[in-house]
C-alpha cells in the first residue's frame, strides 16, 4: 500500500517515487551491484533513423584501446575493461567510488548490414551507426504449362 504513495520522506527530504527503483535494486541484488569490482551494464539509447541504427552507449573514463566490439551470428558484443592501477593499488584510499572492472553488452543485429557498421568514441560516448539490411524482394516470374 504505501509504495503507492507518490512521495516518501527520507529523513527531511522528499524524494518523487521511481517506479523502476525495485528492478533496479533487484539487478543491482542479482548481478552484485554493491560490489563495485564488477559491473555488468552500461546504458544506452538505440535510434531509428530510417536507414541506420544508431546506438549511443555511455562509457565514460575509458580509452578507446578497452573497448572492444565482435559481431558473431547476428550478436554484437561491446565489452571494455578498467583496469587498477598498480600505484592506485598502493594508496590508503578513505573512500572509493570508482568502478574498475569488466563491461559487457550484447545486442541483436539480425536485421543490420554488419559489414557496414561504423564505430566513433568521443566524450566517453560509443557511438555505432549501423546500417538496416536492404530488402530484397524476389523477383516474379510465370511459370509456362508444358
Amino acid at each position: 500500500m504505501f509504495e503507492l504513495i507518490p512521495f516518501e520522506r527520507r529523513g527531511n527530504r522528499v524524494s518523487a517515487y521511481d517506479p523502476f527503483r525495485m528492478f533496479d535494486e533487484m539487478e543491482r541484488n542479482f548481478f552484485g551491484g554493491n560490489n563495485h569490482q564488477t559491473v555488468s551494464m552500461f546504458r544506452t539509447d538505440v535510434i531509428d533513423t530510417g536507414d541506420a541504427f544508431v546506438l549511443d552507449a555511455e562509457l565514460p573514463g575509458f580509452k578507446k584501446e578497452d573497448i572492444k566490439i565482435d559481431v558473431e551470428n547476428d550478436c554484437l558484443t561491446i565489452s571494455a575493461e578498467r583496469k587498477v592501477d598498480e600505484e592506485e593499488k598502493q594508496k590508503n584510499f578513505i573512500k572509493r567510488e570508482r568502478f574498475y572492472g569488466s563491461f559487457s553488452r550484447s545486442f541483436d543485429v539480425s536485421g543490420v548490414n554488419v559489414d557496414g557498421i561504423e564505430a566513433a568514441y568521443n566524450d566517453g560516448i560509443l557511438k555505432l551507426t549501423m546500417p538496416k539490411k536492404v530488402e530484397t524482394i524476389p523477383a516474379s516470374r510465370r511459370l509456362e504449362i508444358k
